[in-house]
Parts: C-alpha cells; structure tokens; sequence
C-alpha cells in the first residue's frame, strides 16, 4: 500500500526532475515507491539531521545552475525500523533554510502523537502548512485499510489531475472510507484514548528496561517499542534467526505473540533488526506486566546460550592470534 503512496505522490512532478533525500531508516515500501519514481534519490544517516544538512548542502551546491529541479526530504513520523519519532522542527529548519519540500509519512503516528492525536505536527509544534505531503495508512490506529495522501489544494488537485489511474482503479471502497471516518470521530470524542496509549507506553518502557540480553532502541514515547540485541554476532541473518527463536518460544511457551522486523532481500535499510512491540490504547495493565514478564523469561533463556557462545568466540580468536 505505501508503495502506491509514494509513487502516486511523485507522479504528478514527474514531468520534471526530482531529487529525493530519504533517510536510511524508512521502511522498504518507502525505499521501493522511491525507486519506482526513476528519481534521483540520497539517502542520510537516520535521525541524523548533521548528516541531512551536509547532505542538502552538497545537493544544493552541486545543482546550482538547474531550472526545474524539485527537491524532497522524505521521513516517517516514527520509524517502523527503530521506532524512533523524527526531530520534525529541525527538519523544517533545514528544509527552509535549503529551499526544499517534505514528504513525511505519518502511518505510525496519525491518531497516536500530539495532545489529540493528531500526529507528529502537533506533536512538534509546526504549522501542518508547512509540511507539503502527508501520507499514511489507516490500518494502524484507525483499524480499518487504505490510505490518504494530502498536502495544499495546489498539490491535491494537480494529484487528481495527474493520477487518474491510480484514483480509479485503486479507490477506497465507501465501507473503508466510512469506517476510517468513523475511528476519527471516536478519536476526537475520547481524548481519553491517547492519554491511556501514553501511559501503557510508559508501562511497557518500564518493564523491559532491564531486560536481559535486550536493549529499547524506540523513543519512549513512541507507539513502537523496538527491542535490539545487545550483542550482535555480526550477521543478520544470524541475529534474525536468534530473534525469531525468542519470538516462537515467547508464543508457544508464554502465549505472547511479538514481531520480528523481518527484512525483504532488497531492503537496503543499515539498521539492526529487532522485535517489534505495538502498544494499544486497548491493553490493560496487566496485559503488559505479563508481556514484560514473559519476554524476559524467554530472553534470560534464550540468550544466555548466547553469551556462551560469544565467550567462546572470543577465546578462540584469543587462541588463534597467541
């Protein structure tokens, strides 16, 4: 679904050249919509605005002389590779002081950051005016699927314009439409709602902080907690494999079902994989002490072998060089 997003709000500048500055970290729906645009695409180092700002410095140095050049910034709200939640006030910064416009993806955010859920705009304190595309997926905290796209009346109707094979042939079903309108209005009756996710995202932070072997990667107060491990073997292959093993033993054991952050073969983001956690405004408290006190009983388990196995991996290399 996101892929259609990024393609479908590409399409209508495709008629002149694009350049995109993406960050490592977005997720592979993302990269691959980027890819499919025949763009020229750069990517920074996550969350690193350091990194983006050089990276806009030299973009813009090295395309002085172009007449026609549209220039992206493209960021997820929070990251469903880290769960980290983007600086979006210095973006803005960087993006006005660079001259360049912001495709930001707010799929894990929309409904969840900011006093009314209203997403990572709210959340930061910017003007949405200055956010020139938003996207995201209404499978999350609206619970129903489809997507949106939007951004100024210039740039929707040039969309409708440019895009009318996407909008006919991929449409929102009107049950869709309704029931995401429906969540909505319950989001802005229950203010409740995203009080309550806060504090079971406190709750979560809390009770994994000292979880063995494993290490919360995440924003604590993202929607994603994001567990990576402590000691990588290096591979990511093998990392995903010990995690996995983590993931079935904490189902079949513990019945508590969590998700590996499994990669596709032409993922090219640099991060380490690691569970991933969804909190819900909808689980009790105790629903998430025994999650964290599963969790931790798998991962004392499972990853104690782990450190054998790196101990004996370090004797050996000492055994080798001696």
């Amino acid at each position: 679904m996101k892929i259609g997003f990024i393609v479908l709000c590409v399409h209508f500048v495709r008629t002149e050249q694009l350049n995109f500055k993406g960050d490592e970290g977005v997720h592979w729906g993302i990269q691959n919509g980027l890819y499919l645009s025949r763009s020229t695409i750069v990517y920074f180092k996550h969350n690193d605005m350091e990194s983006l700002e050089k990276t806009l410095e030299k973009i813009t140095a090295q395309n002085k002389r172009a007449k026609k050049l549209r220039r992206y910034i493209v960021v997820e709200s929070v990251y469903q590779n880290s769960g980290q939640i983007a600086p979006l006030d210095k973006i803005i910064k960087l993006k006005e002081k660079y001259r360049f416009r912001v495709l930001l993806d707010e799929t894990n955010s929309f409904g969840v950051l900011g006093r009314t859920g209203r997403g990572l705009t709210e959340y930061c304190g910017v003007p949405i005016e200055k956010i020139d595309i938003v996207t995201a997926a209404m499978g999350h905290a609206l619970a129903t699927e489809g997507g949106f796209c939007t951004g100024s009346a210039r740039v929707i109707d040039h969309q409708r314009l440019s895009s009318s094979g996407y909008v006919f042939s991929a449409s929102l079903p009107p049950y869709l439409a309704s029931a995401a309108i429906t969540a909505i209005d319950i989001l802005e009756q229950n203010p409740d709602l995203t009080s309550k996710l806060k504090e079971n995202i406190a709750i979560l932070w809390k009770g994994l902080s000292d979880i063995r072997g494993l290490s919360i990667a995440s924003n604590p107060e993202s929607p994603i907690v994001f567990l990576v491990l402590e000691k990588s073997s290096g591979s990511v292959k093998s990392d995903l494999q010990l995690l996995e093993d983590i993931a079935d033993r904490a189902l079949k054991q513990e019945s508590i079902f969590v998700v590996v952050s499994k990669r596709s073969t032409l993922d090219k983001c640099p991060l380490p994989v690691g569970i991933r956690l969804f909190v819900s405004a909808a689980h009790s408290e105790s629903d998430l002490l025994k999650a964290c006190e599963s969790l931790k009983r798998v991962a004392a388990a499972m990853l104690r072998g782990n450190d054998c196995f790196f101990y004996c991996l370090k004797l050996l290399i000492m055994y080798k060089l001696h």
